[in-house]
């Protein structure tokens, strides 16, 4: 049983022990420090409002209580959009002209698992700083609640899953007209969460003519471990090809992650989602593209090929948008099939992603009518080898990746995260982690093989630098 607390918020398991899982007095704790830290940022603390949302685990009807009365305490106002997705949300805050946001998520982690994800008044995710403050006052203590009379008010408000709907067929790159033609028969598996609300209702209004369920009761008994992973998608690849789909479509469990299913029932690939909706969205508009440094190089790949310049970020969301603002990005994201596109908001969206990549498949000139797979292939394919190196803890990490560096100073370095390394289309990925004494070690190459076999390379170059 786990308890995290991290710069963007607390995730925990249900049940047990106070500090060391996430129980009601955790969630009050820094219920309260998020309320507070929003109160301090005001300036009008009379005023305060939060929008809060929900995905549909067992545990968010307990949370959303514990969080909302909390929040009510410190005299803020609350509004309530219930079951939702973190985009819903993010799309709520500035449209409500609300002080931040909560959504009580976690993820793609299974059912034991919830959290609190935190917003500021943009409706994006909290940065570093915000983060490292608002931790400081749930460990001080520095609260202060309201009397009877200055309680805040509580609103439901049950319209912004038809309002995120119309928000994604507004976006001028989303072509109604043209998926309606297609006909499109989609299979889509939303793992029993709140996609499975809303996923159907933005299909249909972009005229998809049939529409597969796949665990689409918001119940929060997950089929099947909610990320979107292919060896979790078993099921819905044989539904696609049972079915004579057109494509597959997989959400998580708070709909900000896309996984596709070609028609033939292969996994399009993760990692390729952000790249489909990147070419297609350079097509029409020139402009930079964002990823981290652990995401396949396949969108550099197609940016350079259309003309624009790509970027790379530090590992995170934040960081992805950070550097997207930087640059001015029109699209960007995370090989994890999440998808930011600052026309619409700066946030992965799964929704934006569908109306983007539908829009895409439909106006695609392929030579054959299974369209997703040919789409597919028109991708450099890479593949990625996801690792780690368990460390004793009085090992000096920073002074192993010093001497990574070092050995292979020759090679193009990127250093903002970790050290990843270069060489010529193939590349080596190293990050510590925060909270426990291993090196993670990702690496991409043409080659599944190859790919492997750079990482048991810098694997084994770790272990002589352990050795001297």
């Amino acid at each position: 049983m786990t308890l995290i607390k991290s710069i963007s918020g607390i995730r925990g398991t249900i049940g047990g022990v106070v500090g060391e899982n996430l129980t009601p007095e955790d969630i009050v704790k820094f219920a309260s420090a998020y309320g507070q830290w929003i109160i301090n940022r005001s300036t009008s603390s009379s005023s305060v409002t939060i929008v809060i949302g929900r995905d549909a685990r067992i545990s968010g009807a307990m949370l959303n209580r514990l969080v909302v009365a909390t929040l009510q305490g410190l005299g803020i106002h609350i509004i309530d959009i219930g079951l939702s997705t973190t985009p819903t949300v993010e799309i709520a805050v500035p449209l409500e002209n609300a002080n931040g946001g909560i959504i009580l998520t976690a993820s793609h982690n299974p059912k034991e698992w919830n959290a609190l994800k935190l917003l500021n008044e943009k409706g994006e995710f909290i940065s570093a700083q915000d983060g490292a403050d608002l931790l400081n006052i749930a460990e001080e203590g520095g609260a202060k609640y309201q009397t009877v009379g200055k309680l805040g008010t509580y609103v439901i408000n049950d319209t912004y899953f038809k309002k995120h709907v119309d928000h994604v067929l507004g976006l001028e790159l989303v072509n109604k007209e043209a998926i309606a033609k297609k006909n499109f028969k989609i299979v889509i598996d939303c793992v029993n969460s709140t996609g499975g609300i809303v996923i159907p209702m933005l299909l249909k209004a972009l005229g998809v003519t049939e529409v597969i369920e796949l665990y689409c009761e918001p119940n929060g008994n997950f089929p099947h471990n909610p990320e979107p992973l292919p060896e979790n998608l078993t099921e819905i690849s044989a539904a696609v090809k049972k079915h004579n789909a057109d494509l597959g479509i997989v959400v998580d469990p708070d709909v900000d992650r896309l996984a596709l299913v070609s028609e033939d029932g292969e996994m399009f690939g993760e990692e390729y989602t952000l790249v489909a909706v990147a070419d297609y969205v350079l097509q029409h508009t020139k402009g930079s593209t964002v990823s981290n440094l652990s995401s396949t190089r396949a969108l550099r790949d197609v940016t350079e090929s259309l003309g624009c310049e790509y970027f790379a970020s530090s590992v995170g969301e934040v960081n992805v948008v950070d550097k997207m603002k930087e640059v001015h990005a029109i699209i960007g994201g995370e090989g994890n099939g999440g998808v930011i596109y600052p026309a619409s908001h700066y946030g992965r969206d799964a929704l934006v992603g569908i109306g983007l990549f539908l829009s895409h498949l439909a106006t695609f000139k392929g030579k054959t009518q299974k369209a997703c797979s040919e789409l597919r292939s028109s991708y450099n394919s890479y593949y990625i080898s996801k690792n780690k190196i368990e460390l004793t803890p009085e090992i000096n990490v920073d002074d192993i990746l010093i001497k990574i560096h070092e050995k292979y100073k020759n090679q193009p370095i990127n250093t903002i995260d970790g050290v990843k390394i270069e060489f010529d289309k193939e590349w080596v990925h190293l990050r510590k982690s925060n909270t426990e004494p291993i090196i993670r070690i990702y690496s991409e190459s043409e080659s599944e093989t190859t790919a492997n076999h750079l990482a048991e390379k810098i694997i084994s170059d770790i272990r002589e630098i352990i050795k001297a």
